[in-house]
């Protein structure tokens, strides 16, 4: 064999050791990443983990970006009552309602508080009794009614004296909409909605 023939063989023989010295590299840097420590995994899931915490940390609109549909001139003071604005949501329909007429309120409504997104609606029906004890009972029927995962619940208090109580549920939907119960005295709400627009409403409802 020449010496020429030896070093082409030569330099052949170093570049498939070259391309086979670079495969098993590639193989474990692979294995090293997904399969035994799960380097790539962790790095994948504690990214988007960072992501979620920058998308959940970012501050929510405290002011409506639509104008709250006015009140009837006949309306009661109950009605009246309701907020224009809760946040960002704003009251956008108002009307008399049945839901609740097995339970003979003294008057019932059904609002619509809006971010000018109807996907975020919250839906709200507010009525009163002649009695706190009344209201009581249909806190208590529409409280076991609820179904789902519990959020939230405890005493309603004004000026630091309870006056009702509150309970939140995620309904049976994956969680995706919630319910919101609550007392205050001789008035019952309810609000229903994305969890996440109710989880807002309804602790910021001045009522």
């Amino acid at each position: 064999m020449s010496t020429q023939q030896r070093n082409s063989s030569s330099s052949h023989g170093k570049l498939i050791a070259v391309v086979i010295a670079a495969a098993v590299v590639i193989v474990l840097a692979l294995l090293s990443a997904f399969v035994w420590p799960g380097w790539a995994m962790n790095k994948s899931a504690s990214e988007e983990q960072k992501q979620q915490q920058t998308t959940s940390a970012k501050p929510q609109p405290t002011t409506p970006s639509i104008k709250a549909k006015e009140l009837p001139q006949d309306a009661t003071p109950l009605l009246k009552a309701m907020p224009d604005t809760v946040v960002n949501f704003a009251r956008t329909e108002a009307a008399p309602s049945a839901n609740w007429t097995s339970a003979s309120p003294l008057e019932e409504y059904t609002l619509t508080y809006s971010t000018g997104n109807i996907a975020k609606d919250v839906t709200l029906v507010v009525a009163q009794w002649s009695g706190n004890d009344t209201a009581k009972t249909q806190y208590d029927t529409l409280v076991g009614a609820l179904k789902g995962t519990d959020v939230a619940s405890g005493d309603v208090k004004v000026s630091g004296n309870a006056t009702g109580k509150y309970v939140v549920k995620a309904n049976g939907d994956k969680g995706k909409t919630a319910t919101a119960v609550w007392q205050n005295d001789t008035v019952v709400f309810q609000a229903t909605g994305p969890k996440d627009s109710i989880q807002r409403f309804y602790s910021k409802f001045p009522l």
